[in-house]
């Protein structure tokens, strides 16, 4: 699912109509603690922060990203299905798994991107318009670095009180990813005109272009 950049070119003018566009959320101080650094050239990473539509749009566009996959997690595979995890009693969490270059970008950084961005950590069990476990803050960690970056980034943030509420997200190892059905793939890029679409998950790309230019694909060096 690796994409060039002109294949972002269907929300493009979308996003510049509303570049003016600012979060609720404040800038956020980047982690004090990262991962170490290693040879691996990839690593991957699960995050559910509400409908996974403008997750994964938001992380598709950042540079280090060579995939974002939107998905089930925290459930069974047996229900991991749009219709049946919808009701909100299957266990799972609207997902994005994410698979990066730590070389080109941190597991830190992802985090501040996260927290910062793709959705709000304070909501509990709900996002802007949706409600239920399934639209739940969470990190699914892949390896003990990630747990202990996260963690600590939680802390920090809370500690500094940079949100009006505290951070209800959870850090949890994951046990498995199931891959969503294709028209969820890529649907705010297909979809950009799309009313929900249009209100609730451009914004957050325009956000990260705002915020973090110098980490968009094709954007400053």
């Amino acid at each position: 699912m690796t994409k060039s950049m002109n294949n972002f070119g269907g929300i493009a003018g979308v996003v510049a109509l509303i570049a003016g566009f600012s979060a609720s959320a404040a800038t956020l101080p980047g982690p004090a603690v990262d991962e170490n650094r290693s040879e691996k050239k990839t690593e991957t990473v699960v995050f559910a922060g509400g409908c996974f539509w403008g997750v994964e749009a938001v992380f598709d566009a950042v540079k280090g990203v060579s995939d974002a996959v939107a998905g089930y997690a925290g459930g069974s595979k047996a229900n991991a299905h749009y219709e049946i995890v919808s009701t909100g009693t299957t266990g799972h969490a609207e997902s994005v798994e994410i698979t990066f270059d730590p070389s080109q970008i941190s597991f830190g950084k992802l985090l501040e991107i996260y927290f910062s961005v793709a959705h709000d950590p304070t909501e509990l069990n709900r996002q802007g318009p949706d409600e239920g476990t399934q639209y739940r803050s969470e990190i699914f960690f892949t390896n003990e670095e990630q747990k202990r970056v996260a963690e600590a980034y939680i802390h920090q943030l809370d500690t500094a009180k940079v949100f009006r509420r505290p951070i209800v997200t959870k850090v949890a190892p994951l046990q498995a990813f199931y891959r969503a059905e294709d028209y969820h793939q890529d649907y705010v890029l297909h979809n950009p005109n799309q009313p929900y679409v249009a209100y609730n998950d451009v914004p957050k790309v325009a956000h990260l272009h705002k915020e973090f230019p110098e980490l968009v694909k094709g954007g400053k060096q």
